[in-house]
């Protein structure tokens, strides 16, 4: 994909193409997915387990036997890559705060190189899956790159002329907190109609009760039996299968990630938007109103087009590729 220049000229420096191995990690709230990465971007180990999140101190212990168990696996693992969500210092590698996780001023990079030996990298969980999109995914050496995650909340990474871009405090990209409905729904910040609070998959589920418990006759809440708990799964399964109500929710949903999407295109003029997340698999029914409403309310419509949106290619193992992956990237700058 040659939208903005190819990053060929970088791909020695990236790692690409070395025989050399790492481990990434990918620290999320309920789970922990570890993986040995080669230099070419391949998962030639993976390895799931439950986080604790409630105990910093174990996760720390977890992330060091389960590397040690992945080096008697594999040879030639030369570096260790940590993503997690929140407030991660770079290059200290010390998690001030974290939404999921019981984090707070965690010197985690210190404590991992002396538990695994390993030279080592953290950063945030949305960088370090930019990374790798912009190394191996939807975004292959697309130089100006913006990713949004559309889970439980919204959040972004950037890639900058090549770079991750993290911004003075190391907070630059927390696009979930755009704000783009003032007086709208109380967000997990303190703020009021933030960007994740009508584009998240927590929109999506609390929009389908409120339909299904105002409207039980609706073809969603006889598809779940009025069932006020459904998940997100649950409406987008009925979404895809041809249910009206569950396709304007994703629709709505649609509309304001093409909203908030405009307003970071125009300050940020991405050559491409890759979607990740849980939401992403829901395809064309969230990404053709997306389109429609980025187009809608972009910058200069009429006199350009927006930055094509795509859905990520390297789906859940984009935390873990892009952990380790720069991790040899550092290894070998």
């Amino acid at each position: 994909m040659q939208l903005d220049g190819i990053a060929s000229a970088r791909d020695e420096d990236n790692g690409l193409g070395h025989s050399g191995l790492a481990i990434g990690v990918d620290i999320g709230g309920t789970k922990i997915a570890f993986g040995v990465i080669s230099g070419t971007g391949e998962v030639l180990d993976h390895e799931v387990v439950p986080t604790p999140c409630e105990d910093q101190e174990a996760i720390v212990d977890l992330i060091c036997t389960t590397t040690m168990r992945l080096r008697t696996r594999h040879s030639g693992i030369e570096a260790l890559g940590v993503g997690a969500a929140g407030w991660v210092d770079w290059p200290t590698g010390i998690i001030h705060y974290s939404p999921y996780i019981a984090f707070k001023e965690l010197p985690i990079r210190q404590l991992l190189e002396d538990g695994t030996g390993l030279p080592l990298v953290v950063d945030n969980d949305a960088n370090m899956a930019v990374w790798a999109e912009s190394q191996f995914g939807a975004g292959r050496g697309v130089l100006n790159l913006l990713l949004l995650t559309l889970g439980t909340g919204v959040g972004g990474g950037l890639i900058i002329g090549g770079e991750i871009y993290r911004g003075s405090n190391c907070l630059g990209a927390e696009v979930g907190h755009l704000a783009v409905d003032p007086g709208g729904e109380l967000c997990g910040c303190g703020n009021r109609g933030c960007f994740e609070t009508r584009a998240s998959g927590t929109a999506l589920v609390r929009a389908a009760r409120a339909r299904v418990a105002s409207d039980p006759g609706c073809g969603l809440a006889r598809l779940v039996g009025g069932n006020v708990t459904l998940t997100g799964e649950a409406v987008t399964h009925a979404a895809q299968a041809g249910d009206e109500t569950a396709r304007e929710l994703l629709s709505e949903i649609g509309y304001w990630c093409g909203l908030g999407a405009a307003s970071l295109v125009a300050i940020l003029d991405p050559a491409l938007i890759v979607i990740a997340g849980g939401m992403a698999r829901c395809g064309e029914l969230l990404l053709a109103p997306m389109r429609g409403s980025l187009e809608e309310h972009v910058f200069a419509r009429g006199h350009r087009s927006p930055p094509p949106v795509v859905v990520s290619s390297l789906d859940t193992k984009a935390g873990v590729i892009g952990a380790g992956s720069l991790a040899m990237h550092a290894r070998r700058a």
